[in-house]
């Protein structure tokens, strides 16, 4: 078998696989090695962000990919469908009625992987030192319903909320929230480098050229108690410069697993079955892409002519060319599978109208063409971003309204850029930190968000998010995350593009691929092992 496409239910929150990868043939690593994972991701050392690696300042897929290994979380969110559940911590509840006083208790004998134990002042210090460093990365923001932290012996931690929030069991899964030791992480600076220790399943040693880690070693750790098996003794995540380096790496056996990114060619062949010792499995994803928008720079700070592009840009057309059946529209930041979901976008645009467009121009008062540049990332989001970007930015000039010219960068430049305001308009992705509305909404409006955008909606941040945390049935929250959602898509501080699938691909003796990504991309390792010929 070639192609395991994953067929899951259409729920809220996380997806169950039904369907595992096979054992197959002597092909790959020889058993008992480590099981090699390549990636595309770059983990990168610079300047601007010289901590890739401290839970308290990594926010992208890439990097809490390596900490969910490593550092472990009070709660974490299952394999398969469902709430968090707990890991480093024994129980954690709710102990009031208004979602408002959270209480964990740690499970015994808790270590951090050099024998050091993990208490509940340990829990406190992290969280509160990723509060205080407020990176900005933006990552902190996670926690900011948090008023004050209450330690009651060795194993039992409180959080005080500020208001209700219903999400905060997710958000205590996040490697933002993971448990490090006062010895190894500093109270008021970052851990500069690679280096990165915790209690997860996985100790972690990286092997690091012109700061940037070239492979990286995940051993099974003998001290780790929490709510994960751990199927193998070691990993070895290796990167690649692109998809066609990595794809070359897993057809000679070099590699046992690819993961992200693969290109879309890749992926097609793939599908096709034209290689009988590579398995593709195919999962569904909330990955999303959208534009962004500085609104305090003046090529796009009148309202006007966001709108005008929310209402050409042709996103089947877009979609079609670039990743066919791999991804679909998306018309709201929130993906179209996750509970509380609104096609705002399609509800006030319709389909794409040049003359709709210009009369949004007219009527602002603005001369066109508007001419911009369109920046995005050359090395993060796949190979196929400069395609997509190409198509955006024949739609936007063809209509004669706009005047594109397009920009790459590498992330290391990129994102240190985009957070100080350097772009106009810029190209971004999302892996949600969790499977909520909420995570596909706050973390690009409300307060220090992690673009470090000047949009600021007063009703959005003070009233409807705050609003909709309160309902521990999600569905209950669906009036608040659709308003807010009829509120981006009228005023545009982000305009959404497209959802995706995801995709992981393996040799075919290699177990446990169906499970190596949950629904929120997140990379579990310890479910990868090795089967048997037959």
């Amino acid at each position: 078998m070639n192609r395991k496409t994953l067929v899951l239910p259409a729920v809220a929150g996380l997806l169950t696989p039904v369907l595992a990868a096979c054992g197959g043939s002597d092909s790959g690593s020889k058993s008992g090695d480590a099981i090699v994972v390549g990636t595309t991701d770059r983990f990168t050392a610079t300047s601007d962000a010289p901590a890739p690696l401290d839970p308290a300042y990594a926010y992208d897929v890439g990097t809490w990919n390596i900490l969910r290994q490593s550092v472990q979380t009070l709660m974490a969110q299952p394999k398969g469908e469902g709430d968090p559940v707990p890991d480093a911590a024994e129980s954690c509840a709710f102990t009031d009625s208004g979602s408002e006083r959270y209480a964990c208790k740690l499970r015994e004998d808790l270590k951090f992987s050099d024998g050091d134990p993990v208490t509940a002042a340990d829990v406190k210090y992290s969280i509160e030192r990723a509060l205080r460093i407020n990176a900005d990365s933006g990552v902190s923001a996670l926690l900011n319903t948090i008023d004050t932290i209450e330690t009651q012996g060795d194993r039992e931690v409180i959080f005080h909320l500020k208001t209700a929030d219903a999400t905060f069991p997710y958000k205590l899964s996040t490697p933002v929230a993971g448990i490090v030791s006062p010895k190894n992480y500093p109270k008021n600076k970052l851990r500069d480098g690679f280096e990165v220790d915790g209690s997860g399943p996985y100790t972690f040693k990286a092997d690091v050229k012109d700061d940037a880690i070239v492979s990286a070693t995940f051993t099974k750790n003998p001290s780790y108690k929490g709510s994960v098996t751990v199927n193998n003794s070691a990993v070895e995540l290796r990167a690649f410069q692109d998809a066609d380096a990595m794809g070359a790496a897993v057809d000679k056996g070099d590699i046992d697993v690819m993961t992200r990114t693969m290109a879309p060619a890749q992926i097609q062949k793939l599908d096709a079955g034209s290689d009988k010792q590579v398995d593709l499995v195919d999962m569904p994803g909330l990955e999303i892409r959208y534009l962004a928008f500085n609104t305090d720079a003046p090529t796009v700070k009148d309202k006007a002519v966001r709108q005008a592009m929310a209402q050409l840009i042709n996103r089947g057309e877009l979609v079609s060319k670039v990743y066919g059946t791999q991804a679909e529209p998306l018309y709201s930041l929130v993906p179209a599978t996750v509970t509380g979901h609104s096609n705002s976008f399609f509800n006030k645009y319709g389909n794409p109208s040049a003359a709709k467009a210009k009369g949004l121009l007219d009527k602002a008062g603005i001369t066109t063409p508007v001419k911009l540049t369109l920046h995005y990332t050359t090395d993060h989001y796949g190979s196929a971003t400069k395609q997509e970007f190409e198509i955006l930015q024949k739609q936007l000039n063809g209509s004669g309204l706009f005047d594109v010219s397009l920009q790459g960068h590498p992330w290391a430049t990129f994102r240190p850029a985009e957070q100080k305001g350097q772009y106009d308009v810029y190209g971004m992705g999302w892996f949600p930190d969790f499977p909520d509305a909420d995570n596909f909404l706050a973390p690009f409006l409300d307060k220090d968000n992690f673009l470090g955008s000047p949009y600021n909606n007063s009703t959005i941040q003070h009233s409807l998010i705050p609003q909709s945390r309160r309902s521990a049935d999600r569905l209950g929250a669906a009036n608040s995350l659709t308003e807010i959602q009829d509120l981006v898509a009228d005023d545009v501080p982000v305009l959404p593009l497209w959802q995706g699938k995801q995709y992981v691909a393996a040799r075919d003796d290699i177990t446990g691929v169906a499970y190596a990504l949950n629904s929120s991309s997140t990379l579990q390792l310890w479910e990868l092992g090795r089967g048997v010929s037959g």
